[in-house]
């Protein structure tokens, strides 16, 4: 089983529901987004997912402050997984155009991938991810 859950560093939109552009461009690809709703990390994060990954270095540095020691391996930027990208961050689409939204959508379908690929070459209990 393979459990994927996305949350925020802070609780600055707790339960609104994603970017009326993000959830147009999700739609286009056939990604229902209605059901999901902003949420803070929570500290059983942590141990609950065997990975935790952030968009940006600046999420990354604040999950660090916040995550117990013993949980620090689990965390990463989620463009490792993108292979072939010359990005490490995920670009914030939020001030610009739709076609941002694209391009965001584009680089996280291609750490998706890599991400689920790198999973599969691992063999272990059932694996949980959180995409941040």
């Amino acid at each position: 089983m393979l459990e994927v859950d996305s949350a925020g560093t802070h609780a600055y939109h707790a339960g609104e529901l994603p970017d009326k552009r993000a959830r147009q461009v999700a739609a286009k690809r056939g990604y229902d987004l209605a059901g999901l709703r902003a949420r803070r990390v929570r500290d059983q994060d942590f141990s609950h997912f065997d990975h935790i990954l952030a968009m940006d270095r600046q999420n990354l540095e604040f999950l660090r402050r916040s995550c117990p020691t013993e949980y620090l391996p689990k965390l990463g930027l989620f463009l490792d997984y993108a292979n072939g990208s010359t990005l490490d961050e995920v670009p914030d689409p939020y001030y610009g155009s739709s076609e941002g939204f694209e391009n965001v959508l584009d680089l996280c379908e291609q750490a998706a991938r890599g991400l689920v690929e790198s999973i599969l070459v691992k063999p272990g209990p059932d694996k949980r991810v959180d995409f941040r």
